[in-house]
């Protein structure tokens, strides 16, 4: 592999988010072979505050401060008839760079993670193109679009339909393109209709070493009645917001008909309004940005994942497997982990069954550190991240001669 320019955006430390996590383990093992020139965006201080270790991995970089609202992007799309998602990640200051880049150094492949960063591929390119979309965006606005009503409906439908578009555009246009599950994949070439099209899926890994339940400390809530339900994510993403809205409105009260002392802590930066009113609800602990996640799992009872609105492999879920945490998760959370429903996870297809599944594992402690024990195992036979990223390394190492052309 010779020069490579990294296009991602979100930059990538600290990795303490589930796309973040994904282009950092990326990234390191694309530096570790090679020069590799980054462009990104930063959205919070703590990102711009990052850009030292983006310094230590990277030959060269650019780190745009990403400061365009969501509205913003909205108003500059419609005129345009392109995606918001497009609009919202624009940047002149990162078309420069890539063209001084590609007119100084020997760039022989570009790598783009995330689609929307796929606008910034000079047509004129002739090296090799990965674009790793990790999830399939177009298809959460369409259930976004489903799940609304009013006029965000048809904001989200527009956006599902360009996106689309745009996706299948980009997918033609490079060599391979990825996601993060093998739904995800075959999802995507059903839309795409083009055999020819190379499309692969690249499933998350996880730092079985980070997320070692040996050594962590007790959570604040240790030791107190429970059982302790923990959820964790991003919490102005809007399908983490819907799962511990509905959860602690739908289903923590039947559970606390069986369970009176059950409590459900929401660990995770920013919470939405939604998720802030409901502090104070029977049980309910909304617990915000904690310096360190592992405490809040490791601690738990259980770990629930009411995902009624998920694309691709969530990190999540991963994580608290590799604690050794007894997982709960819903149908769509647990889509495309390999892994045995009531060996190493319970999914619960509804609400009624997830219910039951607390309430069992609960009664069963036994049962409960069995399936914990048995999902550490398994992550750590399955879910490296040598290990998952091994063939997409071994691709970049051909030589380009043997790759097929875009289309």
């Amino acid at each position: 592999m010779g020069e490579l320019l990294f296009l991602a955006h979100r930059i990538p430390f600290p990795p303490d988010r589930g796309d973040k996590i994904r282009s950092h383990a990326i990234l390191k093992a694309l530096a570790a072979r090679g020069p590799v020139h980054v462009a990104t965006f930063g959205e919070t201080d703590a990102d711009m505050a990052a850009e030292a270790d983006l310094s230590a991995i990277a030959a060269s970089h650019l780190l745009v401060r990403r400061t365009i609202s969501n509205l913003r992007a909205g108003l500059n799309a419609l005129p345009s008839g392109k995606p918001v998602s497009l609009t919202a990640f624009d940047s002149q200051d990162i078309r420069h760079y890539i063209a001084r880049l590609l007119a100084t150094r020997p760039i022989d492949a570009i790598f783009v993670f995330s689609g929307q960063m796929a606008q910034f591929i000079p047509p004129s390119f002739a090296g090799r193109v990965v674009i790793d979309f990790v999830d399939m965006d177009s298809a959460k606005f369409a259930a976004y679009a489903k799940a609304t009503a009013g006029p965000m409906k048809l904001v989200h439908a527009r956006e599902a339909r360009l996106l689309g578009a745009f996706e299948r555009q980009m997918a033609r246009r490079a060599q391979l393109s990825l996601f993060c599950s093998p739904t995800e994949v075959a999802e995507f070439r059903l839309g795409l209709g083009d055999p020819q099209v190379c499309v692969d899926p690249v499933v998350n890994g996880i730092d079985t070493a980070f997320y070692d339940p040996v050594g962590v400390g007790p959570a604040p809530y240790a030791g107190e009645a429970g059982p302790h339900l923990v959820f964790t994510g991003q919490m102005d993403y809007a399908p983490n917001v819907d799962a511990v809205v509905h959860f602690a409105e739908a289903v923590l009260p039947a559970v606390q008909k069986q369970l009176p002392d059950a409590r459900f802590h929401i660990v995770g930066r920013n919470p939405a309004p939604a998720v802030r009113a409901l502090e104070g609800r029977a049980g309910v602990h909304v617990v915000g940005a904690v310096d360190d996640i592992r405490p809040w799992i490791g601690s738990a009872d259980m770990v629930v994942a009411p995902l009624r609105i998920a694309r691709g492999i969530q990190n999540k879920v991963l994580e608290a497997m590799a604690m050794a945490r007894p997982v709960i998760a819903s149908g769509a959370a647990a889509e495309g982990i390999v892994a045995q429903s009531g060996a190493h996870f319970m999914v619960a297809r509804d609400d009624a069954a997830m219910v039951d599944a607390v309430c069992a594992l609960a009664a069963d402690q036994d049962r409960a550190a069995a399936i914990g024990a048995a999902a550490r195992a398994h992550m750590l036979k399955h879910y490296q991240w040598d290990a998952q990223l091994a063939p997409l390394l071994a691709w970049l190492d051909q030589p380009p001669a043997l790759v097929p052309s875009a289309a």
